[in-house]
């Protein structure tokens, strides 16, 4: 269904999908381009959302032994074994919500194995090891939102 507002048509089924995958990810906007056409859908964040992460990123340091501090995410990237998010979408660390997880700190992987699934879109996406070795840092909890590019993980 399009409506015609002057010379732009609006696909309003598209803008809709855009904002529900909005509420999936977790992300503050998302915009799109085809041709000459670009949406943009963005949501204002409240004041009580903006101040959920704040004690999300406080507790994460007490849990150190479980999920690696914030801090060395900024220098993932620069590490030769860092595998990057190749898409938008929500991590996921197991298979299956009671299932063990693909990969734990210490573990070894071959090439090829699978290390997480990103979820984007309802499609489940596996993403694999592109070398194998021995899992030294995981940078995301399973159900976390991830961008293009960021770390997730260092295989060493």
């Amino acid at each position: 269904m399009t409506e015609k507002s002057g010379a732009m048509q609006v696909d309003l089924k598209l803008v809709r999908q855009l904002a529900e995958l909005l509420d999936e990810t977790a992300l503050s906007e998302i915009e799109v381009e085809d041709g000459g056409r670009k949406i943009r859908v963005a949501r204002t964040l409240a004041g009580t959302v903006v101040a959920a992460p704040a004690p999300v990123q406080a507790a994460a340091p007490a849990q150190q032994p479980s999920a690696p501090a914030p801090a060395p995410v900024a220098t993932a990237g620069d590490h030769p074994g860092t595998v990057k998010s190749p898409m938008v979408g929500t991590a996921y660390l197991t298979p299956e919500p009671d299932a063990a997880p693909f990969i734990t700190v210490g573990g070894s992987v071959k090439e090829g194995d699978t290390i997480l699934i990103i979820e984007a879109m309802k499609v489940m996406n596996p993403i694999v090891a592109p070398r194998g070795g021995k899992v030294t840092q995981i940078f995301v909890g399973s159900g976390q939102p991830v961008e293009f590019d960021q770390p997730l993980v260092v295989i060493e």
